[in-house]
């Protein structure tokens, strides 16, 4: 029986997302590309419902190291990284771990073995050996060669399609090749990551997105920060990867214009440039980070949602996951032709448009009548949940029978799947 069948009968057959043997747990180190903070993403929503429903796993997440030497140059006070905790309502099954970069890449490969070091000792000072190594930030491929744990890559995004300096291009490019040729399974969100990687790995999974339907679905209160007037909401990280600022600009003086407001709500990672670009335009508010239990209020009250995102071959590899949780709410929606978005258009529900149209068609959406109807089958994340664990399954699996039937086999054995279309 192929890997494939393996993994597709075992995401038919156990309902639940039970990984480790009865006498065993499974301890999973993953790199994370986000913080575990109060804005929920893919990661924070998998290990939650991973940990949650098996409490035989333990999960040690590594964030984003905090960078001493970029403080220092971009003049801001230096910050050390939070070190080891153990995070809140998880029985002491999941340990935060964030350490700090004192040096830069670019003195050499110093900077990755002090990182690879404080994450080692972290786990040895709890005397612990990961089961699973999970690789969501490609960045830290290097730990492939310090443990002997079968590995994982979750890619989200296609960051070889990102604008990033030279060194840095070519530095993604060797890391990820060093996950596709090692790692036992390969994972991507979206359509176009599962065309662009698939000739790598032709064995790679594809699990997108979804949201928590029922909570974004439960009615809040409106806002009180929401402003006055009709508002255009945007929730999200604001990033000039996928930002278009010009047209969030041009957006704020349409809707100033008719006495409206766009809203910008999520972490802003912009230049400090477009930021004040954006401060100082009509029509357009900033309010930055808001806990992911508040975000549902900012969506249902919303008169239209909107995604002012630039098209690139960097955004045409995302699933984005305000896409379900626009869904999930179900209010008007207008969009620039990403992916997600325009694969899911419906006139007068989800409007496509061009970024010269942009501003009209929000202005046209925001001044009809809605009326808001529950779409059926939006994807939830437990169903993501009982996929990524019927993945996690079989890699462990794999191991432990490559174990038994040979000792000196490699640890990195390939998890074939024939085909996921991602839907519940």
């Amino acid at each position: 029986m192929s890997a494939a069948t393996r993994i597709s009968r075992a995401a038919r057959s156990k309902p639940h997302t039970e990984l480790a043997s009865a006498d065993s747990s499974l301890t999973i180190l993953l790199f994370s590309l986000e913080p575990w903070d109060t804005v929920w993403r893919r990661n924070q929503y998998l290990v939650d419902g991973l940990v949650r429903a098996d409490d035989s796993i333990r999960v040690f997440f590594v964030e984003p190291p905090s960078d001493v030497a970029h403080d220092v140059v971009s003049g801001r006070r230096p910050r050390l990284g939070s070190g080891t905790r153990v995070a809140d309502g998880y029985d002491g099954r999941l340990t935060l771990i964030q350490p700090t970069k004192w040096l830069p890449r670019v003195l050499g490969p110093g900077a990755d073995r002090m990182l690879q070091s404080s994450v080692r000792r972290a786990l040895r000072r709890v005397g612990s050996t990961p089961s699973v190594l999970w690789f969501n930030d490609p960045r830290w491929a290097s730990m492939l060669t310090l443990y002997s744990a079968p590995a994982l890559y979750d890619m989200t995004d296609d960051w070889l399609a990102a604008r990033r300096t030279d060194r840095e291009h070519d530095r993604l490019v060797r890391d990820e090749d060093a996950l596709m040729q090692t790692c036992g399974a390969i994972v991507v969100c979206s359509v176009g990551l599962a065309t662009s990687r698939r000739s790598s790995r032709p064995d790679l999974v594809t699990i997108p997105n979804a949201v928590d339907v029922g909570r974004y679905r439960q009615p809040v209160p409106r806002p009180t920060d929401l402003p006055d007037g009709a508002c255009a909401v945007y929730a999200g990280t604001l990033h000039e990867d996928r930002i278009d600022v010009d047209l969030v600009v041009r957006t704020g003086a349409a809707l100033s214009a008719i006495g409206g407001t766009c809203v910008l709500v999520g972490p802003n990672a912009l230049t400090p440039e477009n930021t004040q670009r954006l401060v100082l335009s009509p029509g357009v508010l900033m309010l930055g980070v808001r806990p992911y239990e508040a975000i549902p209020g900012y969506l249902q009250h919303a008169e239209v949602l909107i995604v002012p995102h630039a098209v690139t071959p960097f955004t045409d590899s995302l699933d984005p996951i305000k896409l379900y949780e626009y869904q999930a709410v179900d209010r008007p929606v207008v969009s620039t032709p990403v992916a997600g978005f325009r694969e899911n258009e419906q006139p007068g529900t989800l409007d496509i448009a061009s970024a010269a149209d942009f501003p009209g068609r929000v202005v046209e959406a925001l001044q009809r009548p809605t009326v808001t109807r529950h779409r059926e089958h939006v994807p939830d994340w437990r169903c993501r949940v009982k996929q990524f664990a019927a993945v996690l399954r079989e890699l462990v699996d794999e191991r432990r029978r490559s174990s038994h039937i040979s000792p000196s086999l490699p640890h990195t054995v390939a998890t074939r799947h024939s085909r996921s279309d991602g839907r519940p």
